[in-house]
């Protein structure tokens, strides 16, 4: 079996690493030849919406999944009509507006920030007065890792946004001044098996992911979460992982945004888990029995963005396990994590200091 993977990022990467002990193979679109998906799989070179690139694939595959969501719509539609193309195109659809998604989520019972939509100064004016300051303007499309947002604190802060967006499509969100964030992975396969990951807390700097702790001990919100999740997935007749993130009022979820995709959030299921998101994410594409998604201990997992620590220095760390993605090092850019796994939450705390400041960041306890 060959699985076909538009986008060739470090995701389809650990995606074909977790494919090639089941046996299968894999092939990638990417508009770049040295990306890290080429270290375990072919690239067919070409843009997302290269048509001839993505009938290449189609023709040399089984099934076609994403590890992208800037995949235009229209392009994978085409591919859909000739091979299975899982998550459906309807999940990406959704997930590439923030409208369609918080829309979604409303529609389902799932809470989330209070939005509106935003395509003049004078809607801009109007979402304001109805949802008040502090708010964030975001792009409907294309943001991701922080971009393409930006936080309305006072009155004095909105003419500069609009300066700066204003020619987007946008929608205006509540800022929440939540306790924690955290995310849930669930896995659907076409016959309808379930299944989800214990909830992960999560902690971003200037918008990209820096660490992540699980499991959460807080089954109230695991419960709750699930709920949401399952709702979603049942809704979109899913198939694959999907992840949403979310923010933690106390007992109260409000969903932020959902990921058609595997996600960095859950790089920790590699080793934390019994069977990670990649692989399960492969076995549910292919309507194979989902794997146990149980933690095995207590992971934390710190994403090494710019440049990368000295291996021998990550690898003192007790119970770590490191991930270079073979990437150019260049500002923010994600070149690798490393996962620290123990069987108590003091030992793995202390190992995700440690890593911390291996990153340069500020110790998480």
């Amino acid at each position: 079996m060959k699985i076909g993977i538009i986008g060739a990022g470090q995701l389809g990467r650990m995606l074909a690493l977790a494919g090639y002990p089941l046996g299968l193979r894999f092939v990638f679109v990417d508009q770049s030849a040295e990306a890290p998906g080429g270290q375990v799989g072919t690239i067919i070179t070409g843009a997302f919406d290269d048509t001839a690139a993505l009938a290449a694939l189609a023709d040399s595959v089984d099934v076609v999944t994403f590890d992208v969501e800037n995949v235009p719509e229209s392009a994978v539609r085409e591919i859909a009509k000739r091979r299975p193309f899982l998550p459906p195109v309807e999940a990406l659809a959704v997930a590439q507006d923030r409208l369609s998604e918080k829309t979604i989520f409303t529609s389902l019972g799932i809470p989330t920030p209070r939005f509106a939509p935003v395509s003049s100064r004078e809607e801009l004016d109007q979402a304001i007065a109805t949802i008040g300051l502090p708010a964030v303007l975001k792009t409907r499309r294309l943001g991701y890792d922080g971009r393409g947002q930006a936080f309305l604190r006072t009155s004095a802060d909105v003419a500069p946004a609009w300066e700066r967006f204003g020619s987007y499509p946008l929608i205006l969100e509540q800022l929440i001044d939540f306790d924690r964030e955290v995310s849930l992975i669930g896995v659907r396969r076409p016959s309808g098996e379930t299944c989800c990951y214990p909830l992960a807390e999560n902690v971003h700097v200037d918008g990209i992911l820096s660490h992540t702790r699980a499991p959460l001990a807080a089954p109230a919100l695991q419960d709750t979460a699930e709920r949401y999740v399952m709702r979603l997935m049942q809704h979109l007749d899913y198939a694959g992982v999907l992840t949403v993130e979310f923010f933690a009022e106390g007992d109260r979820l409000l969903a932020n945004e959902m990921a058609p995709r595997v996600h960095n959030s859950g790089h920790w299921t590699i080793e934390g888990t019994v069977c990670s998101q990649f692989e399960n994410h492969v076995r549910a594409i292919l309507d194979l029995p989902l794997g146990e998604t149980r933690a095995v201990g207590h992971a934390g997992m710190v994403n090494f963005l710019g440049e990368l620590p000295a291996l021998a220095q990550v690898l003192a760390t007790p119970g770590a396990h490191f991930h270079s993605y073979g990437k150019t090092p260049r500002p923010l850019r994600k070149l690798g994590h490393c996962t620290v796994v123990r069987q108590d939450p003091a030992a793995r705390d202390a190992g995700l200091d440690k890593l911390l400041a291996l990153a340069g960041r500020t110790p998480a306890a």
